[in-house]
């Protein structure tokens, strides 16, 4: 009798547990969240400049005001993770060809993951460096990849650890050691990724419409990444250029309030309800437009085209610009 009824106090100690799992408040969370609910979440910080997070942070002093603020970003958050943004895309073999840029097999995913001491079961926070939309776009580019293999306990932090700095928050340099983790993929969600086919049935009819989430230069064709073949962008496409999509304050870029992205979708032409596909030049920022107007608009019929213009003109697709000397 004292065995059962020691049995089922297991098993609601372990109900009420998962009763009291704290749950993500949205695709974002502030700084001030994310320090009220640090131990009940698992902190990945997304980098491509590894060096910065075992280094101090460089602070200078306003000679007016006499008020600190950030120069350059060093140090992580307590007990956060490293996760070197160059492994979060694959070399993969599509059809006896090696492409790169693209989304990892599930198996290697997982294996990346669980390296960084990520557990199932237990909400993840990604913290970009929050300097410029091209770092934050590191961050939403794993995002978007968890939510691919079905992870929807998953936010970026708002600001990133710039912001998080330039706040005057704690921060340490020592990296420590992880056991590996258990999380895993709970489904492939196919539907958030665009084929190029798609992209070009789309570029033809008009339906879905096509995000370009790259800088004017590039998508008029004045300028290209050596990883695009030819100059412009895909026929029919809107742009959406990075720069618009988040706000400076104090050193760190913000997202905007929902209604601003609202209007940005408009006055360059882009509907917040029709599918649609995101691209880029390797759809690194291409996640940038995907997150936005999926998680932040709410116009889940969005998709990613995964290898972008890398993919599209190395299968000798056709890119239109304006016309160059």
């Amino acid at each position: 009798m004292k065995k059962m009824q020691w049995l089922l106090a297991l098993v609601l100690t372990g109900f009420i547990g998962l009763a009291q799992a704290i749950n993500l408040p949205g695709p974002v969370v502030s700084a001030d969240w994310l320090a009220n609910n640090l131990s009940e979440v698992q902190v990945i910080e997304v980098r491509t400049d590894l060096a910065s997070y075992t280094r101090n942070p460089e602070f200078d002093v306003d000679k007016k005001t006499g008020k600190k603020f950030l120069v350059e970003v060093g140090g992580h958050i307590a007990n956060s993770s490293l996760l070197d943004f160059k492994k979060v895309r694959a070399e993969r073999t599509i059809d006896g060809k090696k492409y790169k840029f693209l989304i990892p097999e599930k198996a290697d995913f997982e294996k990346l993951i669980q390296s960084l001491g990520i557990n199932s079961e237990k909400p993840i926070v990604l913290v970009p460096i929050g300097q410029d939309m091209s770092d934050i776009d590191e961050a939403l580019r794993t995002y978007w990849t968890f939510k691919v293999y079905g992870e929807d306990q998953v936010a970026v932090l708002d600001g990133g650890v710039a912001g998080w700095l330039g706040e005057g928050r704690d921060f340490v340099t020592a990296n420590n050691a992880k056991a590996a983790g258990n999380w895993s993929a709970k489904a492939y969600r196919k539907e958030l990724i665009a084929s190029s086919e798609e992209v070009a049935a789309a570029s033809k009819s008009g339906k879905p419409q096509l995000l370009d989430a790259r800088q004017p230069a590039q998508y008029l064709g004045l300028a290209k990444r050596p990883d695009v073949l030819t100059f412009g962008h895909i026929a029919g496409s809107k742009e959406l250029a990075p720069e618009l999509l988040a706000k400076p304050s104090n050193g760190a870029l913000y997202f905007w309030q929902k209604n601003t992205y609202d209007a940005l979708m408009s006055a360059n032409g882009l509907s917040t309800k029709g599918p649609t596909i995101s691209y880029c030049n390797t759809g690194h920022l291409a996640a940038g437009g995907w997150f936005v107007m999926s998680e932040l608009v709410g116009n889940k019929s969005t998709k990613l085209y995964d290898g972008s213009l890398y993919l599209w003109t190395l299968e000798g697709r056709p890119l239109v610009g304006v016309p160059l000397n």
